[in-house]
Order: C-alpha cells, then sequence, then structure tokens
C-alpha cells in the first residue's frame, strides 16, 4: 500500500485525548448537563489567563509551590512554601491595564475571555471575603477579577471565571475537617457569580471525581440559579457542559461539544524566555480545533509587571490579522463534514466546505463519498487549485504545492444543499488492528473507558493510550486473532516523549522486534522485513513521561 495515499484516507479520523480530563459522553439526562449556548459554539476562540503572584518568580502557577499536596504525590515544586506563599506581599503589578487585555483579545480574533480567579496554589484575585490570602492584601489593593470583568461587560466580550476547587493553602482542604473547606469553595463561587455581575462561563480544574465529596450536584444547581445560561465544563466530577481536552487537540466529536486548552508558549504561567509557538503552529491548532468541531481556549500568561509579553501580543495580533481575512472559514461553521486529516482539516457553513490545506508537502487530498453535488469550488488563499468529483461522490483535490499558502491554502467547495450538519464517515484504512482485542501494561489513572486502547480499536480507527506520569516503559498489545503478515506500521503520538522504542511480533513463542527507533512524533510512518504473527505490539523502550499515543496501526506488507 502506498504510504502516502495511505496517510490522507487513514489519517483522515486523527484526534487527540486529555490528558489531565475525562471526555466522557454526558447522557442526554444527565442533570449537570445543559445545552450550550450557541454564541460559545460560533465562537470558536478565546483567551485564556493563568496570572498570579508566582509571575514573580517565572514558574508555573499552583505546580511550583513545594509542600503538601493531600492525596497527591509529595511536593516536587522548586519554589519553597515559605517563598511561594508570602509572593503576594510583592506582587505589585502597575501595568496592568484591563482594557488593553480585553483589546488584545478581540485584536486576535477571539470571542470570549476566561481568567483564573484561584488556581491550586489557592490565592485568590478577588476580593473574596473568606481569606486574607487574596490580590487587595497585595501592595497592588485592587480587585483584578472586578476591573477585568467590568472590561470585558463594557466591550461585549463574554468572560468567563477558572477557579480551582484544589486548594494547596487552605488548611482543611482533603484533611480532617475537610467539610469546612468545601463550605468554603461554595462559599467562593457564590462569591464570584453574585458580586461582579453576568459571568457567561465557569471553568473548574483538577476536581475530575470526588463529586459527592465536594456537592458537585448542589453546587451547579446553584450556579445555574445565580448565573442563568452560563457555560460549565467538565472538571467539577460531572460532566456538565462540555470536554475539556489539555495542552493537545480534541478528537473529532460532534456528539457534545469540546475545547482544547493550550498555551501560546510551553509554560501556563510566564517564563521568561520560554519557547513561544511559530504563527503556523498557532494557526494549525486554532484551525484543527473547529476542523474537529471543538474551540481553541488559547492561554498567554501575563508578566509580574501586568503586562502580556510584547512578543506574544505580536503573536495573537498575526492570529487575528489572519482571521479578519479568513474568518468566515472558522467563526460559526460545524467541524467536517470530512473527518481532519494528516493534510489538514475542514469547516462547514450552509452548503459550503473550507478545506484547509495545511500539509505542505501535500499534493492530492481524496475524500469520501459526500452525499451531494459539487456546483463550484475557489481557492480562497490563492494558488493553483482543482477540486474533482467522480460519479460515486468521491471528491479529489489537486494542489500545487509551488503556489500554495505557506500558512493555509483554503478552497471553498460549494455543494446543492446543506453539507454542514452531514458527518462522512473516514474511508477504510487498510489497517489488521482495527477491532482487535488489545491490552496495556498501564493505563492512565486505571480509566480504560477514557485512556485505554480498547475503546478506541474498536469504536474508532485509532488507539487511544496514555499511561501515568513517569511510566517511562510500556506497552501495548494487539491480538490479530490468528497468523497474519505484517509489514509496515504508522504511529503517531499525542505529546513527543518517547526516546526508545520497538514494534514487536509474538514469533516461536517470544517478542521480537521488528522495527527499531527512538522518536516517534506526530507522523511515524516505515516498512519492515515482513513477518507473519497473531500478535503484535508496541514497545515503549525509554520515555521522559508516560506514553501518550492516539495512533497505532500496522498494514500488509506492500
Amino acid at each position: 500500500m502506498d504510504m502516502k495515499r495511505l496517510g490522507l484516507a487513514m489519517l483522515s479520523t486523527l484526534f487527540f485525548i486529555p490528558l489531565f480530563a475525562s471526555a466522557q459522553a454526558a447522557p442526554a439526562s444527565d442533570p449537570s448537563t445543559q445545552p450550550i449556548p450557541q454564541w460559545w459554539s460560533d465562537a470558536r476562540f478565546g483567551m485564556f489567563i493563568h496570572w498570579g503572584p508566582v509571575s514573580i518568580k517565572g514558574t508555573e502557577i499552583g505546580w511550583s509551590r513545594d509542600g503538601e499536596r493531600p492525596r497527591l504525590k509529595a511536593g516536587r515544586g522548586e519554589v519553597p512554601v515559605e517563598v511561594y506563599d508570602n509572593l503576594y506581599k510583592e506582587f505589585n503589578p502597575v501595568e496592568f491595564d484591563a482594557k488593553a487585555w480585553v483589546k488584545l483579545a478581540q485584536d486576535a480574533g477571539m470571542k470570549y475571555m476566561v481568567f483564573t480567579t484561584k488556581h491550586h496554589d489557592g490565592f485568590c484575585e478577588f476580593d473574596s471575603k473568606y481569606t486574607d490570602y487574596k490580590i487587595t492584601n497585595s501592595p497592588f489593593k485592587r480587585d483584578i477579577v472586578a476591573e477585568l470583568t467590568a472590561a470585558c461587560h463594557e466591550a461585549g466580550m463574554p468572560i468567563g471565571y477558572y477557579y480551582s476547587p484544589p486548594d494547596w493553602h487552605h488548611p482543611d482542604y482533603r484533611r480532617e475537617n475537610g467539610a469546612r473547606y468545601t463550605e468554603y469553595f461554595h462559599n467562593q463561587v457564590r462569591e464570584l457569580l453574585s458580586n461582579y455581575g453576568k459571568v457567561d462561563i465557569i471553568w473548574f480544574d483538577g476536581l475530575n471525581g470526588n463529586a459527592k465529596e465536594y456537592q458537585a450536584e448542589d453546587m451547579i444547581k446553584d450556579i445555574r440559579r445565580l448565573q442563568p445560561g452560563i457555560v460549565i465544563n467538565n472538571r467539577l466530577g460531572l460532566p456538565a457542559d462540555h470536554d475539556t481536552p489539555e495542552q493537545t487537540i480534541g478528537r473529532f466529536q460532534r456528539s457534545r461539544p469540546w475545547e482544547s486548552c493550550i498555551t501560546i508558549c510551553q509554560q501556563w504561567a510566564w517564563k521568561p524566555d520560554d519557547k513561544m509557538k511559530t504563527l503556523d503552529e498557532c494557526l494549525s491548532t486554532l484551525v484543527r480545533c473547529a476542523g474537529g468541531d471543538g474551540n481553541l481556549l488559547f492561554n498567554v500568561g501575563p508578566m509580574p509587571t501586568g503586562q502580556i509579553e510584547p512578543r506574544q501580543q505580536e503573536r495573537l495580533r498575526e492570529m487575528g490579522a489572519w482571521l479578519k481575512k479568513n474568518g468566515e472559514t472558522i467563526y460559526g461553521t460545524r467541524g467536517g463534514p470530512w473527518r481532519p486529516g494528516k493534510w489538514g482539516a475542514c469547516t462547514a457553513k450552509g452548503s459550503t466546505v473550507f478545506v484547509h490545506c495545511l500539509a505542505k508537502e501535500t499534493e492530492v487530498i481524496d475524500l469520501p463519498v459526500i452525499p451531494c453535488k459539487m456546483t463550484g469550488f475557489k481557492a480562497l488563499s490563492g494558488g493553483d487549485v482543482k477540486v474533482t468529483q467522480n460519479d460515486k461522490g468521491e471528491a479529489r483535490i489537486a494542489l500545487d504545492k509551488n503556489s500554495m499558502d505557506p500558512l493555509d491554502t483554503i478552497v471553498a467547495i460549494d455543494f446543492d444543499k446543506p453539507v454542514a450538519d452531514l458527518e462522512i464517515t473516514e474511508q477504510p484504512s487498510g489497517s489488521l488492528v482495527h477491532g482487535k482485542p488489545t491490552t496495556a501494561s498501564n493505563v492512565f489513572g486505571k480509566m480504560n473507558d477514557q485512556y485505554g486502547p480498547e475503546k478506541g480499536l474498536d469504536d474508532d480507527p485509532e488507539t487511544r493510550w496514555a499511561t501515568d506520569a513517569g511510566v517511562g516503559e510500556a506497552w501495548l498489545e494487539v491480538d490479530l486473532g490468528a497468523p497474519v503478515r505484517i509489514g509496515q506500521v504508522a504511529i503517531v503520538e499525542a505529546i513527543r516523549r518517547v526516546q526508545d522504542f520497538a514494534v514487536e511480533a509474538f514469533l516461536d513463542g517470544a517478542w521480537k522486534p521488528v522495527l527499531r527507533g527512538k522518536h516517534i512524533g506526530d507522523a511515524f510512518e516505515a516498512a519492515f522485513d515482513p513477518v507473519t504473527t497473531n500478535k503484535v505490539r508496541l514497545h515503549v523502550l525509554k520515555a521522559t513521561d508516560g506514553p501518550t499515543f492516539y495512533e497505532f496501526q500496522v498494514f500488509p506488507p506492500k
């Protein structure tokens, strides 16, 4: 099989797994769930802001705090507790300008904002009457949440509050008097949703379980009473309104809303000289989120002065300039009808499909049958493009790679009927592991329903596998059911951590390597000397952290 053409067919259904949040589907009758507002789905692009006194140190918010983390491993943070917890006494961001932040978000083409009112470190960026560990007791003294909310209201931008139920600073959090912390937690959420006017989003973090312990059902009822129409994410131990894949692009999913939260650099909070994503990477991330029918919540970390770093501002404005030209292909669209692939992704509005060709080396994109007749096409971003459709309804896009847009060649294809709500199934990939029984050495948090490989191989032609942090060696095994001749492999790693791996076949009663490699990355393909086996596995021999894959495919020899 031609691997280049295979990539177009097989990889048309790639998805990524969330590493820190369940992507569980909510039952239609789940009382925690309400239909997502249309404005949120249409927006596609929002600004996430992680900020606090820790920006003085330039280390990660919350996680760089050393000390006890109840029910988690002992503190591994590089900032001693007595230093971290007193940083607020030095925190005086005199250059903070709420209106400037909102204007920057608008310049970037972002349609809403979510701000960290309290992270796991317990520091409150609002004037809570339930704690002294807050911004109004810093040298700055001003209520950041109040000013930012007022600026959003004035500009007509929806505002959301991130709030962390975990609180490593609070003396009762997950300790003997835990009920007192639960009361504190509920009281602060009520404060946030009562004292600042309209709030459009509440974004919890870190409480994927323990819904009963923290009375999450009662809290959600309270939230909806205080702020009707508010959007609630899935990190309160209940499904609520949408899923939240973190630091990775969500899989193609139209049955339930989702929003990827991803950083513009590598760290959530500001870090001097942190590696920043290129414009190409930023736009590709946005397009692939929209093409999967999800949103992108893109994070910036302001400096201790209160300003957003100039280079981050420049990158965001570059994204905004692109969206001014191409926003119709992102805002108010549905992902699909064809699923994202290695070549890129597509969005749809009415009877038009916008195909975003992101892979610069791609010359031909073959797309599955669509039950509509093409009536015309146009290259919105220039370039020499030709689109044809055969009698079966299959479409082919021919590209001149020498004239492709350096960022995204966008092809608008018009059809004779609405296509936005269609979903086109993938073409058969020819993979030998589809639907086969699988086992893994380790699954993240023992949550097989979200992170184990079985569901992916049974329901989708991809493997969804993540292991716990600190797992340097792991394996994923597929039982082929009968002796099968294999000779090619395709692997995609969601986060680049693998440093040494092998593809192994079960031969003569033992596992034997048929292919060795060092790094996998986001598009590993290779052929090897054919063998006949009834079992095959991916064996990670060395990794910097837990392996995270979203595809492992094995094929017959060429």
